[in-house]
């Protein structure tokens, strides 16, 4: 008797496996059509018709290991937006920095350390950024230092040289436009980079939020951990709260979406504003 061929539904089946064990991305059976509109791009580049070759390419032709971080990067969801969700950059500003600054000691300012946890390309950092650099501006008892975060190789490198097309700085208010970033002129016009002086101050990093350990320094004042659990079952959101929560200071601060408050049970951790949670 021959041997059973798969059918799609069985390929999309494994094919949402891999990324639910790599990622703690959850693809229901729902989104087998935005699946292939993301990988059809790489189907095109590798000269395959379908995506069921591409499939065939992955699970019986030995490309699964070399294509995962290409899978990796099709499939995440990098939605990203400066001064998203802004009363939580409001919170930073009010409310983190005065209690973090009471570090300070005469001619040393206390040093505020920043995490963005998912940082997709960068809004998120830049606009901690800028709000941190007016702080310290205006202040002078405050320093800081942001480490961005993603799983996405394709996002950190886009994060890390912080060019941006203009609408997508339409949030940012017009003075911290005009202090923080530089518009393009010629062959770049339409796009703007955000200033060196601000860009030295943020550094990006690949890493998997599903890793059993992450390799980055503990005593972090504040992690943004935003719109990203919801991507996530319950046991791996648990596992990721307290992965991210194991690197905060005592009296460090975790900061999810809104729509996320409800996610965080976690012990330790007091919930004090929407989505913001502070370490005992």
């Amino acid at each position: 008797m021959a041997p059973a061929v798969l059918t799609t539904p069985d390929y999309h089946a494994r094919f949402a496996n891999v990324i639910r064990e790599a990622t703690g991305i959850k693809l229901s059976p729902a989104k087998r059509t935005l699946v292939e509109g993301r990988l059809r791009r790489r189907v095109a580049e590798l000269g395959l018709g379908k995506i069921e070759d591409y499939f065939r390419y992955l699970f019986e032709g030995g490309g699964l290991d070399a294509e995962l971080p290409e899978v990796i990067d099709l499939i995440t969801t990098n939605k990203t937006d400066f001064f998203r969700e802004p009363a939580h950059f409001d919170f930073l500003r009010t409310e983190i920095v005065p209690r973090v600054a009471r570090r300070a000691r005469p001619g040393h300012p206390a040093r505020l350390r920043l995490w963005s946890a998912a940082a997709s390309e960068g809004a998120e950092a830049y606009t901690a950024a800028m709000v941190l650099a007016e702080e310290a501006r205006s202040r002078g008892d405050i320093a800081f230092a942001i480490l961005g975060t993603d799983i996405s190789r394709r996002m950190v490198a886009r994060a890390t040289r912080a060019i941006y097309n203009v609408e997508q700085l339409e949030p940012v208010p017009a003075g911290l436009r005009t202090r923080y970033t530089m518009d393009g002129h010629g062959e770049t016009a339409g796009q703007a980079r955000i200033v060196p002086e601000l860009r030295c101050t943020v550094r990006f990093r690949h890493m998997n939020l599903m890793a059993s350990s992450y390799p980055i320094e503990t005593g972090i004042d504040v992690a943004f951990l935003r719109n990203v659990l919801i991507y996530f079952d319950e046991n791996d959101q648990r596992r990721v709260i307290s992965g991210v929560s194991a690197h905060l200071a005592s009296g460090g601060y975790l900061i999810v979406g809104h729509s996320e408050s409800m996610i965080v049970r976690h012990p330790g951790l007091q919930q004090i504003a929407p989505g913001v949670f502070r370490q005992d």
